[in-house]
């Protein structure tokens, strides 16, 4: 899945004055877009026990969400171009496991 976060978003103000970049958690919010469109999984149902970001993300710049595996566990990759951005892995909360 590609996707771009524009120079005119919300989350950017303040986020860094003069040298804007896209917050983690806006990242990963498409990363967990990814998995939903993938798999009709709720993203309310999904944690993240593991995410490591290797590199940033500018306002405009395009990156992909690539997803390897199937409920209950995904590995995830965001990349721009060739460069690795973000890598981690999802799971989906069981109802019979404690949160």
């Amino acid at each position: 899945m590609l996707f771009s976060i524009p120079d005119d978003h919300a989350c950017l103000p303040g986020h860094f004055p003069g040298r804007p970049l896209v917050p983690g958690v806006v990242v990963l919010e498409q990363v967990l877009c990814a998995v939903q469109a993938q798999s009709g999984v709720a993203a309310n149902r999904l944690r993240l026990p593991q995410v490591k970001f290797m590199a940033p993300l500018l306002p405009g710049q395009t990156a992909r969400v690539e997803l390897e595996g199937q409920a209950p566990r995904w590995k995830f990759r965001v990349l721009r171009d060739a460069e690795l951005l973000v890598r981690g892995e999802l799971v989906l909360e069981s109802d019979d496991v404690p949160a």
